[in-house]
């Protein structure tokens, strides 16, 4: 139920995040969802593709430099106190490195989080026994 998730490093710069889309879209890879944050010279931006692998490849040959992690996608009720829940209920005693949304075009009503945990098999173990929803990758990517 693991996710890959590609981190890019780019020089806050103008024009450095369209490098990133531009070579992706040009490599026929879908760019899912996006997270950018930056730390003063230098950004990071997370995303979920359609292709990981094919994503790192394109990225380094534009000069870039990207890994590959793995992330979680759990399904959050779209109402007050949705995340709270989730994060009471399965996660309260694990380590989240970061989360982020994931646009969802579901009509069950639910958004989904992208969540990066510290020890990601424990968190998966965690959620399951709590009875909340593990999104695979092939429920995420459609």
């Amino acid at each position: 139920m693991k996710i890959p998730q590609v981190s890019v490093f780019v020089s806050n710069h103008p024009g450095r995040l369209h490098v990133v889309c531009r070579s992706l879209a040009d490599a026929g890879v879908n760019l899912l969802s996006l997270t950018l944050a930056d730390s003063g010279e230098f950004g990071l931006i997370r995303l979920i593709v359609s292709d990981a692998e094919k994503a790192v490849g394109v990225l380094a040959k534009a000069g870039l430099s990207a890994t590959i992690s793995d992330v979680i996608a759990c399904p959050v009720g779209a109402k007050i106190g949705g995340l709270a829940d989730l994060l009471s209920t399965a996660v309260g005693n694990l380590q989240i490195d970061y989360m982020y949304a994931y646009p969802s075009t579901n009509a069950d009503g639910n958004n989904i989080m992208i969540l990066r945990f510290q020890d990601i098999d424990k968190a998966i173990e965690t959620l399951k026994a709590s009875h909340i929803k593990v999104i695979s990758k092939e429920e995420l990517l459609g």
